[in-house]
Formats: structure tokens, sequence, C-alpha cells
């Protein structure tokens, strides 16, 4: 019977990753808590994915440590990957096979006795169970893919951007699976591109440019810490609204054809300004209020020099 562990679900400590004379990953550390949606964002080349498969054994550090469950990727790669599941990009079957044929043949690869009925309905794909792959279309196909990656029923799954090239609404339909992995207990190491889905599923995020962390926390968290402040467009606006504006206190900058952009702290900024504004009687087209993303934050960090200090999620 395996035990659980209960420290940390992943613990990386000083990893760097050379390739000649090319460091692809430089001296990061950093911590996933069991349980929890940990998404790892970066350009691509900034060394995610060699972090996430050394992680996962594939390759092997140059130097530091990393730690899965409380065991050394080194020292105990056998038994580190009968405790985690991993979904890599454009993951594919066999096209004539069905659904149910598919985590049938898996689960014996693995040596596992799987419940293939639950992880079809854990995965929503019950109905297709019948379904030949080379029939499924691309959601349902990364459905499987995640359904494949939990037959060994693992406490960590590892998700290489499990939803590109998906439509919006096999998007939305995976992040609701991933949503059920997190309900039950089950740690996830997302890579992604997707700013919106690393907002929507993550405890944690780190941002990894040029092969070092530049920052690490929550979503809501970082946004506060990084992103600018919330943009008021007043859209098609009388042209004396900007001395009000500046009487006010704010700095509008004309944007497009007769509008106004205006940066504001909170709020109660926005409802002053379109307060003053009906009250002046100024025509107004219409408004736009932009909140600060991780995405902003994401090109800003990525953008710049990496940092060394990231915060209470690096060891």
């Amino acid at each position: 019977m395996i035990m659980t562990s209960t420290g940390p679900a992943i613990v990386v400590d000083r990893l760097r990753k050379r390739y000649g004379a090319f460091t692809a990953v430089d001296d990061i550390s950093f911590t996933v808590e069991q349980g929890e949606v940990f998404a790892f964002l970066g350009p691509n080349g900034a060394g995610k994915s060699t972090t996430a498969e050394v992680i996962e054994t594939i390759r092997a550090p140059t130097s530091g440590t990393v730690t899965v469950l409380g065991m050394d990727v080194g020292k105990r790669k056998a038994q580190v990957v009968r405790r985690i599941g991993v979904l890599p990009q454009n993951f594919s079957s066999f096209d004539r096979i069905t659904v149910r044929e598919s985590l049938q043949y898996y689960a014996r690869v693995f040596g596992c006795d799987a419940d293939i009925d639950a992880l079809m309905d854990l995965t929503n794909l019950r109905d297709r169970s019948a379904a030949r792959f080379n029939t499924l279309s691309g959601g349902l196909k990364q459905r499987l893919g995640i359904a494949v990656a939990l037959v060994n029923d693992p406490e960590i799954l590892f998700l290489d951007e499990p939803t590109t090239g998906l439509d919006p609404q096999a998007r939305r339909q995976v992040w609701d699976v991933l949503k059920g992995l997190k309900d039950r207990g089950k740690t996830v190491f997302l890579t992604t591109h997707y700013m919106e889905e690393a907002e929507l599923l993550a405890d944690t995020v780190a941002i990894i440019s040029r092969g070092r962390i530049v920052a690490i926390d929550s979503p809501v968290r970082l946004t506060e810490a990084h992103a600018d402040q919330m943009r008021l467009t007043l859209k098609s606006i009388d042209a004396a609204a900007a001395d009000l504006l500046r009487n006010l206190g704010f700095a509008p900058v004309p944007v497009g054809e007769g509008g106004l952009c205006v940066p504001v702290e909170t709020p109660d900024d926005v409802r002053r300004i379109l307060d003053e504004i009906a009250a002046s009687g100024l025509a107004l087209g219409g408004v736009d209020v932009r909140k600060p993303n991780l995405e902003e934050v994401f090109l800003k960090l990525t953008a710049a020099k990496p940092a060394t200090d990231v915060g209470d999620h690096a060891r």
C-alpha cells in the first residue's frame, strides 16, 4: 500500500538545468502544496517545460534538488512515477479503438486495476465510451487524455497546455474536469499560455522568464502587486470632458475617435466621474472599464529583467 506524504507535494530547491553552454533553468526554487492547482506560466523557451520534465523524472537536473511527495526524483524515480500522472501536449491514442478500450489498454500498460467507468464519469466521457478515438473532437480527446493520466490514481497530475487549440466551449468543459480533480484533493501542476485559465483554476501562479522565477503568488495578489491601475474608457465623449476630468484630479488620455482613457484607482472613482459627467450634461457614447488582470502582469514581468525576490512560495 502506498503511504500518502504529509509534506508538500513538490519542492524544487535551487534547480539548474544546462544544455552545454545554454542555461535553460537558472537556480529556481518553489514549493507546491498538496491539493492545490499550481499554474506555471512563461513565454516559449522560458524554461517551464524543462522544469516540468525534471519534476516528472524525464530529465536529470544539472544541479539542485527536486522532491516529489518527499522523494528525491533522481534517487527514487520508479516510486515517483507510480504516484504521478502526466498529460503531455497533443495527447494521442490509437485511432480505431474506443474510449473505453483506450482506458483499458493504458490501465494494463501501467499495471493498474482502474475503475474505467469512474474515470469516464469524472471526465464526462461515459456517453462516448464506444466512440473511436479518431471520431472524437479536440476537447473530448483532451478529456480522454486526462482520464488516461488518472488510471493509476496519481496524487499529482501534470498537465502540459491541456486546452491549447480548443474552442471556448471545449476549453470550459476541460476546466470543469480540472475543478473536479481539485475537489477530489488532487494536486495539479498546470503549464498554460491562457491567463484566464490560470486566473480561474490556480491557487498559486509562478511566472518564469529566461530561466528564472520572476513572480510567485496567488493570481489576486500578483495582480494587486504588479498590475497597473484600472482604466475607464469614455467613448465619443464631449470635448469639454477632458477639462472636467483634469479639474477632478484625473489624467485623461485621448484614444480612438473622440474617446478618453482615464486611469482610476477604485470603482468609486468610476462612479464619481460618471456622476460628474451626467451632472454636467455632457454627451457620452459609451463606457468601458478594464480591470487589471493576470495577462497584464505576465506581459509586464516577462518583458523585464528577471527578479530574484519571488515571495512566500519560494524557498
